[in-house]
């Protein structure tokens, strides 16, 4: 299928990621696309699998519009007759199908791949012989499609606000990590404070000194100043200052001048995502306030019980909760167990042939819930002792640290689900009949 880009994508990012199980409808109409950037190129037939209309595309307002007219036409108005089948789940034809009220079904580019080999055995590909594939396997395989269907308001927002604190976050490291490195060359010093340089004041401090020499001539009181002005109590400025006049890694001469040059070229955008990065987290942190709100006649009061209930559990903070609710959140209301695991890379996969049988980590998951599991699990090894002790368990059964964690990430899912199942918040004393659900293998 044509690749597309993540800028086109994260247009409506978050509006239709979520996805429900679909019972099989009878349609009328099935209308297979093949996305890309530029053209899209459908096929549009009949329950009969007759070809009705096949054209491309291109990504406009006014094309796409005309699309619509003419499978209006096609179709005499009954836009309840009609599925569209695509592989992605959010896009301009998409949120234009919704707009419509007609029926959206998404599935995964790798079966779909496996759909296509039913239609030739020499592996023909091209775009219109995708959007050919996705029409037909939609018509005659509809249970293997996922259908589309729209998020609460509060959950695209949250969704959106997370992934965008984790790419800036992600921004903030990659930035971090080259100068880590470079005072690891010639100014060793300022890493005595903090193994990782990611904080304002040391930023401040290279500003101000950003050699070993200048370093050692800073004074007392503006030291003080410095640490005052960013809030610093746990360090004094009669320490720093000893620190800073600490000898000085032997260097060729101008070496400490040229690293210098290049560890001030880095110092201007950390600022800027720091605060983009504090922002969006009092941004998410507010939103998870009014989400957790006792509003008896909010529509999406079972959306706000559910955040509830997320952060009563020891270890879920802020980034867990927001991370589970925004990337799990429809099997999060059903709320399915299995579903979960799966799709957080908790549930193995098993491999058997014969006498043959593996059992393997899960991999084909949501990475972002993938590792907001892995932090719930971590945490709460650290501050729960029935998940200490069952980590204790896998462990000395020769299990590997994230398997162990994936077991015990597992238990805690059966205990949230129970949690959503009853309405009640976390109650240590309950455990015991919530955690009889088989870790698991992998």
């Amino acid at each position: 299928m044509s690749a597309s880009t993540g800028a086109t994508l994260t247009t409506v990012a978050g509006h239709f990621d979520k996805e429900v199980s679909s019972v099989d409808t009878e349609f009328s109409f099935y209308v297979g696309v093949d996305w890309a950037t530029q053209t899209h190129r459908v096929c549009v037939m009949d329950a009969q699998g007759k070809i009705l209309l096949e054209q491309a595309i291109n990504h406009g307002g006014e094309a796409i519009s005309n699309f619509l007219q003419a499978l209006e036409s096609i179709t005499c108005g009954e836009g309840q007759r009609v599925a569209l089948g695509i592989e992605v789940p959010r896009g301009a034809l998409v949120e234009a199908f919704l707009e419509r009220n007609y029926a959206v079904f998404s599935i995964n580019p790798k079966p779909l791949d496996r759909f296509r080999d039913r239609h030739s055995v020499a592996g023909a590909k091209d775009d219109r012989r995708d959007a050919l594939v996705a029409a037909d396997s939609l018509r005659t395989d509809q249970r293997c499609f996922r259908r589309v269907a729209l998020d609460p308001p509060a959950i695209i927002r949250l969704r959106e606000l997370s992934r965008t604190e984790e790419d800036l976050q992600g921004d903030l490291r990659r930035t971090v990590n080259p100068l880590y490195q470079l005072l690891l060359r010639y100014y060793p010093q300022l890493l005595q404070w903090a193994s990782v340089p990611d904080e304002p004041w040391l930023w401040a401090l290279l500003e101000l000194a950003p050699t070993s020499s200048r370093g050692a001539r800073l004074t007392t009181a503006r030291l003080q100043q410095l640490l005052d002005k960013h809030r610093i109590r746990r360090w004094s400025a009669e320490q720093v200052r000893e620190i800073l006049a600490s000898p000085p890694l032997p260097l060729a001469p101008g070496s400490a001048q040229a690293v210098r040059e290049h560890a001030l070229l880095l110092l201007p955008p950390l600022p800027l995502l720091y605060n983009q990065c504090k922002q969006v987290a009092d941004q998410v942190q507010l939103l998870r306030g009014q989400m957790t709100a006792s509003e008896l006649d909010h529509p999406d009061r079972q959306l706000h019980r559910d955040v509830s209930l997320l952060l009563s559990i020891p270890g879920v903070g802020r980034i867990i909760t927001a991370t589970m609710m925004a990337e799990g959140s429809d099997p999060l209301a059903q709320p399915d167990y299995h579903a979960l695991r799966a799709y957080a890379g908790i549930a193995p996969v098993t491999r058997q042939s014969g006498n043959s049988k593996q059992v393997t980590m899960r991999r084909a998951c949501n990475p972002r819930l993938r590792n907001a599991f892995y932090h719930w699990a971590r945490t709460s090894v650290q501050n729960d002792e029935r998940s200490r002790q069952y980590y204790a368990r896998l462990r000395q059964a020769g299990h590997s640290h994230g398997r162990a964690l994936r077991g015990v990430a597992d238990r805690l899912l059966a205990v949230l689900i129970a949690m959503l199942k009853s309405g009640k918040c976390y109650d240590p004393g309950r455990r015991s009949a919530t955690s009889t659900a088989t870790p698991a293998q992998s």
